[in-house]
């Protein structure tokens, strides 16, 4: 009966397996065989060379990404709805000393290439006006909408022809993979990302995010970027254990595939209430403030997201026989 959000799912079971196996003797912080595991890994799964580097949170995995593409006195170009710029405290701001986030609006919290390089482009020369460094984009978007690798690519061929950082915000990654049907290198590195922050911790993760650098050399200043923040985990070898048994045999596509056919059993009872279309597994209906209240009558949760408007998100662990009574009272509105 829980639609609020997909970070209260459960941690699926190879998770915990992994957590319990890994505790034992190692060597501590991120020197155990795990952690020592995760660049080779996730360069196998994304079939280059990547630098991995664990992380308690997706705000973590975000702002030490960012960190790393823009000095304090430069800028990040991001959606106006992005999570960067509204859920994350001013995380952002704190992790990168001080660098500005330039705002972008748009249908879907997606930017275009027409967008982007209108804000680009407003953005005079000199030390009067921050200048950008890097452009960042989430996938899927705030709106549970999905950038196509085409679409990433224009989006990286302007970032490339202007010398900026292209950053992805993957906190349901997975979901977006799982939609678009593509291999998980055809939506970043060959698009032009040169970070991707892949979130595991909506999708059957508990604790453990994984900050992926297309460009392994940016991974070694943002190894001490960490552990000056407090983030550089003493026993390290749980959070790569999590992440180890999420990619193994592709679980966290399965899991992702799971919440996004939720998600679409939600959208087909949801009919013209639709706000946008449903590409990964959160719904945006509308529905009238005494609508939800009778949804809420009958047991289900969720998020009032705007006025006239809720949010439902669907879970990897949710079957459709525990979605489809919100299915029937959605369509019984």
């Amino acid at each position: 009966m829980r639609f609020f959000s997909d970070n209260a799912a459960a941690a699926c079971p190879q998770v915990i397996d992994a957590i319990l196996a890994a505790n034992r003797l190692d060597t501590a912080y991120d020197g155990d065989a795990l952690s020592q595991s995760l660049d080779g890994r996730l360069s196998e799964l994304f079939e280059t060379e990547v630098a991995a580097l664990w992380v308690p949170s997706g705000t973590a995995a975000n702002c030490l990404a960012l960190a790393a593409l823009c000095p304090p006195h430069g800028a990040v170009v991001c959606h106006a709805d992005a999570h960067i710029q509204n859920d994350e405290g001013g995380a952002p701001e704190f992790y990168t000393h001080g660098a500005k986030l330039l705002l972008v609006e748009g249908p879907g919290a997606k930017l275009t290439p027409d967008t982007l390089t209108e804000r680009l482009d407003r953005v005079a020369a000199g030390v009067h006006w921050v200048q950008p460094h890097a452009v960042s984009i989430t996938n899927a978007t705030e709106y549970g909408l999905v950038y196509t690798p085409a679409e990433v690519a224009e989006i990286g061929a302007i970032t490339r022809a202007r010398g900026l950082g292209l950053h992805m915000d993957g906190a349901r990654f997975a979901n977006a993979v799982a939609h678009l049907g593509c291999t998980p290198a055809e939506v970043t590195w060959k698009a032009g990302v040169d970070a991707l922050s892949f979130g595991f911790i909506k999708n059957g993760g508990m604790s453990a995010e994984a900050l992926v650098f297309f460009k392994p050399e940016l991974a070694a200043a943002t190894k001490y970027r960490r552990k000056r923040a407090g983030l550089l985990a003493s026993k390290g070898r749980f959070l790569a254990a999590q992440i180890l048994a999420m990619v193994e045999e592709d679980l966290w596509l399965a899991n992702a595939r799971a919440a996004n056919a939720g998600a679409a059993l939600l959208a087909r009872a949801a009919g013209d209430r639709l706000v946008h279309p449903v590409e990964a597994n959160e719904v945006f209906l509308r529905a009238t403030p005494a609508e939800a209240a009778s949804l809420r009558a009958l047991g289900f949760d969720f998020y009032d997201w705007a006025p006239g408007e809720i949010r439902l998100v669907t879970s990897w662990d949710q079957t459709e026989e525990q979605i489809r009574p919100l299915a029937e009272a959605i369509a019984a509105l």
